[in-house]
């Protein structure tokens, strides 16, 4: 699929976000709406017999909140819009699945970092027929994570847009795992629908 930024300068894909997000089946509201809506159930779950509640007697690590949520979220749609949305199933699924369209499927990054997203070292590189493409729609996600500063963590930022694998730039040690957004494109191919100031 080509890309919809292919051969446009930087100064014009904030127009070009712009207008794929409005051509997206969920609105911007939407979207926050059952994003806060999913960090809150985190609180609100319970786990064991007694029972134990997470920011009062758990306090999961940044990567058990990411799970939270890219399990919340997904269900929440789900939920809401049964036959239209759905969770993944396979390892070929995007996180949230449109079932109608799959072009407005929709690929989860959530990160304890207050500004940036990451991506495992695979996003920086090509697609290929076997897993799920990295091109496409993504919720960017930028949460607090627990300490004494922060004793109940709250979404710093909810962002939304379109990526493509190109954008992600993996690190260049043989053993790094990881990649990051080039600087332009987490300016311009991510919008942001919410922020704390």
């Amino acid at each position: 699929m080509e890309s919809p930024y292919t051969n446009e300068v930087p100064a014009r894909w904030q127009e070009i976000t712009k207008e794929l997000i409005n051509r997206h089946p969920l609105s911007c509201d939407e979207i926050v709406k059952i994003t806060l809506e999913s960090w809150d159930e985190i609180y609100r779950s319970k786990i064991g017999r007694k029972p134990y509640y997470i920011g009062k007697d758990i306090f999961p690590k940044p990567q058990i909140m990411g799970f939270f949520l890219h399990e919340l979220i997904p269900l929440a749609l789900e939920t809401k819009y049964p036959g239209q949305w759905r969770k993944e199933r396979s390892t070929k699924d995007k996180d949230m699945i449109y079932i109608p369209n799959d072009f407005f499927s929709i690929e989860m990054k959530t990160s304890s970092n207050p500004k940036s997203i990451f991506g495992n070292r695979s996003y920086a590189q090509a697609g290929n027929t076997e897993g799920k493409s990295k091109s496409g729609y993504y919720l960017a996600i930028n949460f607090e994570k627990f300490g004494e500063k922060y004793p109940k963590p709250r979404i710093l930022m909810i962002r939304f847009g379109w990526l493509d694998h190109e954008d992600w730039i993996g690190q260049k040690s043989a053993t790094g795992q990881q990649s990051r957004l080039k600087r332009e494109v987490e300016n311009y191919k991510l919008l942001q629908l919410y922020a704390i100031e």
